[in-house]
This record gives C-alpha cells, sequence and structure tokens, in this order.
C-alpha cells in the first residue's frame, strides 16, 4: 500500500512538474506586467513600497524589467559578472531618479534601473557598484508576470 502511495505521489509531482516546466518555457506576448524582482542580498533590493515588484515590459521578444531600489546607494547596474563590467567597453545600466511616496504621507527619491531580463524564472548574474567604487556579483531572478489591465 505504501509503495503504491509513493508511486502515485511520484507520477502527480512528475506531471505537475513537466506541466510546470512547459509552461515556463512559453515566451510572453508582447505587453506589459507587474513581476516580482529578488536578489540574493537584503542591501540589493526593490524598494518596500512596491513589495518586490517591478515593471516588466516585454516587446519584440525582448524582456526589460524596471525597478525602483530602496536609495540612492547603487550608483550602476551591469547585466553579467563583475569582472565583465570593469571591461573597457562594458555598458552599464544607468539609474534614473524616482519619487517614492511612502503609506505615511513622505516622499523620497531613490535610484531606480531597467534591467534586461534572459529568462522568467531563473536567475542570472547581475553586478553593480555603489558608493564604495567595488564591483560585486549578485544573481536575480523575475518571476510570477502578471498583465497589467490597460486604463
Amino acid at each position: 500500500m505504501k509503495r503504491t502511495i509513493a508511486l502515485m505521489l511520484a507520477l502527480m509531482l512528475a506531471v505537475c512538474g513537466f506541466s510546470a516546466l512547459a509552461e515556463a518555457a512559453e515566451p510572453l506576448a508582447d505587453g506589459v506586467y507587474n513581476a516580482e524582482f529578488t536578489t540574493d542580498n537584503s542591501m540589493f533590493h526593490v524598494n518596500e513600497v512596491y513589495d518586490n515588484i517591478g515593471t516588466l515590459t516585454v516587446e519584440d521578444g525582448q524582456m526589460t524589467i524596471h525597478v525602483v531600489l530602496a536609495g540612492k546607494g547603487i550608483i550602476n547596474l551591469f547585466p553579467g559578472l563583475a569582472e565583465d563590467a570593469e571591461k573597457e567597453g562594458a555598458v552599464l545600466l544607468e539609474p534614473t531618479e524616482e519619487t517614492v511616496n511612502y503609506p505615511d504621507g513622505t516622499t523620497d527619491t531613490a535610484y531606480a534601473f531597467d534591467i534586461p531580463v534572459p529568462a522568467i524564472g531563473e536567475e542570472f548574474d547581475c553586478a553593480l557598484i555603489g558608493k564604495k567604487a567595488k564591483w560585486y556579483d549578485h544573481k536575480v531572478m523575475v518571476s510570477n508576470p502578471v498583465p497589467v489591465e490597460a486604463k
């Protein structure tokens, strides 16, 4: 009996797993989505007001996520490794400055970046340089895209 239950569970997991993989492999249609943006470091994250959510734009199959960070401590990002960011000719991602409106009525400014996204639901490299002028390697992931309703 235990063996039968174990086999049934294994079969169910395999079917669900393959279904999830097939879903993840389908490219997103062109459009605008809200998507989770997570990192491997508590100092490099989306501003708390946005609850780890960025705006993912898909155009001609190319994906970019716009994220507002927690402040202005990160000066540039690089889609790749720190060692490549330091090479001559490396194209760095430049920040834009955005106003953040907190629930208590206060406002602040923070840096935002448009980051190229190679795949949904898979970690990718994203190096950063802060005020200390040192590059750091990080892993980031974009997941759970939800289409934004047109207004």
